[in-house]
């Protein structure tokens, strides 16, 4: 498996992020929360990601970008454990919810429970 995130993998239809905050489940792990849906997508991989960081809560661009960019690679190396684990395809954000920055050992520990609890949630629905 490449650890890799690939435009294929990034989800930014406008159409899907809607019907995903419309029709989605959420699971948090503090600091981080993650809004799911089963959807059919027309990508090669099983899930299309995307992160957000709450302008209310970190004021400054390069905060959140910061953020975004720490979520992103936590999200990628990590993705295997949903990429091995899922049959479906699934649409998923991931959000920021924390008013402070946090370290990037942090996120990824985070990113890690979040992504096993949402494996456990799935795994009792099928």
């Amino acid at each position: 498996m490449q650890y890799t995130y690939s435009k294929d993998e990034k989800l930014k239809s406008r159409k899907l992020i809607k019907e995903l905050f419309k029709n989605g489940k959420a699971a948090t792990v503090y600091p981080l929360r993650m809004i799911y849906l089963k959807k059919e997508h027309f990508g090669k991989y099983p899930v299309k990601a995307g992160v957000s960081v709450s302008k209310r809560n970190l004021k400054h661009a390069v905060d959140r970008n910061r953020i975004k960019r720490l979520m992103r690679e936590a999200y990628r190396l990590n993705k295997h454990l949903l990429y091995t684990n899922l049959e479906e395809q699934y649409i998923i954000m991931f959000i920021y919810l924390a008013k402070e920055k946090e370290t990037f050992k942090l996120i990824e520990n985070k990113m890690k429970d979040l992504m096993e609890k949402f494996l456990r949630r799935e795994q009792k629905t099928a």
